[in-house]
């Protein structure tokens, strides 16, 4: 699955609209650490279709969405579910921690049965 392109436009309507996790990569063209991660978000965002969704957003074209939810560095990345944000970690993790911490962000923001 791609990861598709959101912005300060179709932010709130794509995100209220997903009920699975996803993950914002908050990012910028000239970020070494966000062109080094961006492999990797892009491998797991084929590995993980269906259970999770990766969007990216251009902090530096949206900067009111950045603002809102306290994009200081980048990258970041955030999750959300049901357009709600529920966590956030900065930084260019490894595949294997990040899908640790994805794996852990869903234990804990998992829908009730």
């Amino acid at each position: 699955m791609a990861v598709i392109e959101l912005n300060d436009a179709n932010f709130d309507q794509e995100i209220s609209q997903i009920d699975e996790l996803t993950v914002v990569d908050f990012w910028a063209p000239w970020c070494g650490p966000c062109r080094q991660v961006a492999p990797v978000i892009d491998e797991l965002a084929g590995e993980m279709a269906g259970k999770v969704r990766f969007v990216k957003v251009n902090v530096d074209e949206s900067q009111e969405i950045a603002q809102r939810y306290g994009v200081r560095s980048i990258p970041t990345l955030g999750f959300f579910r049901g357009g709600e944000a529920v966590g956030s970690i900065v930084g260019a993790y490894p595949k294997a921690a990040l899908e640790q911490v994805i794996a852990d962000v869903q234990s804990k923001v998992a829908p009730e049965a």
